[in-house]
Formats: C-alpha cells, sequence, structure tokens
C-alpha cells in the first residue's frame, strides 16, 4: 500500500513539474539576434500602419537590441516610404523616424522607382535603396533572416 501511494505521489509530482515547465516561455539564448525581413507590397496607409505595428511589436518582444529588422518595400508598398505620403500623415512620419533610430533598415526597390518615375530625393529621409526588391528578400533568407509579408 505504501509503495502504491509513492507512486501516486511520484506520478503526481512529475505531472505538476511537466505543467509547469509547458506554461513557462521559452527562454531565448543569450546573445541571440532575431533577423527580420519584412515585405511591403500594398498600397494604402492602413496596411502601412499595420506593416509598422508588426514591427514595433517584433522588437517590443525581442527589444530593440536583439533585432536585425529591414523592411523591403517594392511594388504599391512604396508609397509608405515616400516623403509626400509620410508629410501627410503624421503617425506613419513619427513611426519611421522612431523606427529608423531603432535601427530598422528600409529599402525601396528600384526597379519600382524606375517604372513609377520616382527618385531617391522623393523618398524619406534616411530610406535606402536595393536594385530588386524580391532579390533583396531572397538575399536576407539565404542570409537566415525570418520573412514577413506585411501590411497586405
Amino acid at each position: 500500500m505504501k509503495a502504491l501511494k509513492n507512486i501516486i505521489t511520484l506520478s503526481a509530482l512529475i505531472a505538476l513539474t511537466l505543467t509547469v515547465m509547458a506554461a513557462e516561455p521559452e527562454k531565448q539564448p543569450a546573445g541571440k539576434i532575431h533577423k527580420v525581413v519584412f515585405e511591403v507590397a500594398s498600397d494604402g496607409e492602413e496596411q502601412w500602419l499595420g506593416a509598422l505595428r508588426n514591427i514595433e511589436n517584433v522588437q517590443k518582444t525581442f527589444g530593440t537590441t536583439t533585432t536585425t529588422i529591414e523592411v523591403v518595400a517594392h511594388g504599391k508598398g512604396i508609397g509608405m516610404l515616400l516623403a509626400k505620403n509620410a508629410d501627410a500623415n503624421p503617425e506613419i512620419k513619427a513611426t519611421l523616424e522612431k523606427l529608423h533610430a531603432d535601427g530598422v533598415v528600409f529599402a525601396v526597390c528600384e526597379n519600382t522607382m524606375k517604372k513609377m518615375q520616382i527618385t531617391k530625393d522623393q523618398l524619406v529621409p534616411r530610406a535606402t535603396t536595393v536594385d530588386s526588391g524580391v532579390s533583396e528578400i531572397i538575399r536576407k533568407q539565404e542570409a537566415g533572416y525570418a520573412y514577413i509579408k506585411s501590411g497586405g
């Protein structure tokens, strides 16, 4: 009878330990850098604000010092990084400036710029350009970046 009580007690302790372990959030390894590339190819302020919120949420979760984020805008998504659009929406402008200050890179597709006859001076300050938005996303994925399609 005593052996049965010991087995039941031991089983209960194991079950409790497994429950507690399952409830604990997974701890990140020290020094882990999360690399993420966000693709924005959609038009419209609502989509752009959604993309920017996604980026902010990643930074809130993992921290600004342990994330490397690049936003690649191409097609209709480059509207988010046009100075005239950012100037027209104070929320977008402020969020872009804050995220850039936190290390987020905003890259605009040069192929799209050529097609839409947009020059670099029409972009928000500190935006960079890449030869091809889709090719940049491929390069980032090959370098180990997680891919997020955002804003659409």
